[in-house]
C-alpha cells in the first residue's frame, strides 16, 4: 500500500489525474481496512472522508503544510483508530504524523455507527 510516487518535488504542479488515481486507491484501501474491522461510514461520513483524502493526497504532492495541530484535542481517540490512520498516512513519505491525528477522527466517528 506504500506509495512513494505520491512524493514529488514542491516545484512541480500537481498532476490532477495522478492525484485522482491515488485518492481512489487510498479510499479503496481504507474501505477494505474499515470493512475488515466491521466499521462502516454513513453517506455524510463517507463524503467527508473522501474530501479529506483528496486534500491529503494533494498535500502529499504539493508539500503544503497543515496548520498547527493541538495533539491534546485527540486524547479521546482510540488506539485502534489512530493505528488505522497511521497505516494510511505511512503510505506517503511527505506527510507529517499530524495527518494521522486528523484522519483518525473519521475512523473514530464511523466506529460509533456500530453501537
Amino acid at each position: 500500500m506504500n506509495d512513494g510516487s505520491a512524493a514529488r518535488e514542491n516545484s512541480e504542479q500537481p498532476d490532477v489525474s495522478t492525484a485522482g488515481a491515488i485518492t481512489e486507491r487510498v479510499l479503496a484501501d481504507i474501505t477494505a481496512m474499515l470493512n475488515a474491522e466491521d466499521i462502516y461510514t454513513n453517506a455524510v461520513q463517507q463524503q467527508m472522508l473522501e474530501s479529506h483524502i483528496r486534500a491529503m493526497v494533494l498535500r502529499s504532492i504539493t508539500g503544503e503544510p497543515l496548520p498547527e495541530v493541538d495533539k491534546s484535542l485527540f486524547d479521546e481517540i482510540s488506539a485502534e483508530s489512530m493505528q488505522m490512520a497511521e497505516r494510511v498516512v505511512d503510505q506517503f513519505t511527505t506527510l507529517p504524523i499530524e495527518e494521522a491525528y486528523l484522519l483518525s477522527v473519521h475512523f473514530e466517528v464511523a466506529k460509533d455507527n456500530n453501537q
